[in-house]
């Protein structure tokens, strides 16, 4: 089973609903973690629109990349650019990036923070779908010969 890091920077939106989805997506293949550079709580509309599709976060928390310091990862993957640019070197035998607009960030009524909400949860979730879980995914030997010469 690979492993998976997804980093952000509090580990309240972004990195929980990639670690949920690539868990109840394809966790027969996976086995994915999340932290951040200053965990705080878990985002409540992320918990709230993540319920909403059947996948809550229970048992999740905010956690420190510090946690998971000294441990080696199949993927890192950072969810936002901030992170990206502050965060620690964690190994891995590919390091990603893929940016997601923050929740945290989002204003307006609480029905437009919501719908701005879903739509980031959608978007993440499409993007682990394609890039793990389909037969097209890194799990594939070729694609993930092909990420490595990319990356060079």
């Amino acid at each position: 089973m690979k492993t998976v890091l997804f980093i952000c920077t509090h580990n309240s939106a972004r990195s929980q609903m990639a670690e949920a989805f690539l868990n109840a997506l394809c966790g027969d293949k996976f086995k994915a973690e999340s932290a951040g550079i200053t965990p705080t709580g878990i985002n409540p509309y992320v918990a709230r629109v993540m319920v909403e599709i059947g996948i809550p976060l229970v048992g999740h928390r905010s956690k420190s990349v510090t946690e998971f310091q000294g441990r080696t990862f199949n993927y890192v993957v950072t969810v936002c650019d901030l992170t990206r640019e502050e965060c620690p070197f964690f190994p891995g035998e590919i390091e990603m990036n893929k940016s997601f607009a923050d929740p945290s960030s989002f204003t307006g009524t609480e029905e437009e923070i919501i719908a701005k909400v879903r739509a980031v949860r959608d978007e993440i979730k499409e993007w682990i779908d394609k890039t793990f879980c389909k037969e097209t995914a890194v799990e594939n030997e070729d694609a993930l010969a092909g990420m490595r010469e990319l990356l060079k």
